[in-house]
């Protein structure tokens, strides 16, 4: 038997450099990050799908079927104008007279019923010939 003791020197490249470890770590967080972003957008879509978005342009779009507007400050709830959709929301308008001629500025603002926050703001012009005398036109008192 021979028991002689071998002296050869372990095989190289059976391992990892530091160097590719660390491409390889890289990799995997730009791998992870990008999975996350995707997953936070869609998280996010799914929760705007949730309710349908207020926006002040929808109230405003029923204040253009008036024939009339006067000026003044009023304010309610979101719900007698949309019905379901609007749960949940107020409203508040601010109408003045932008010109001598019947052309009247709507400052829309929907707020959350709950802790008041704003949901949407729009600032529409209407024209409106039928509308009363406004401060413009020689009218002293607003509604």
């Amino acid at each position: 038997m021979n028991f002689a003791k071998n002296n050869q020197r372990p095989a190289r490249g059976r391992a990892f450099t530091l160097l590719e470890v660390m491409f390889a770590v890289v990799a995997f967080a730009i791998a992870t990050v990008s999975i996350l972003a995707l997953v936070s957008q869609s998280l996010d879509n799914a929760r705007r799908l949730q309710r349908p978005p207020i926006y002040a342009e929808m109230l405003a779009a029923q204040i253009s079927m008036t024939n009339q507007l006067l000026e003044g400050t009023s304010s309610g709830d979101l719900s007698d104008w949309l019905g379901d959709p609007g749960k949940g929301y107020t409203w508040t308008e601010d109408i003045a007279e932008e010109q001598s001629n019947k052309l009247f500025h709507v400052d829309i603002t929907i707020n959350k019923s709950d802790d008041k926050s704003v949901i949407s703001q729009a600032r529409v012009l209407f024209y409106k010939p039928q509308s009363p005398a406004g401060t413009l036109d020689g009218a002293t008192g607003l509604r």
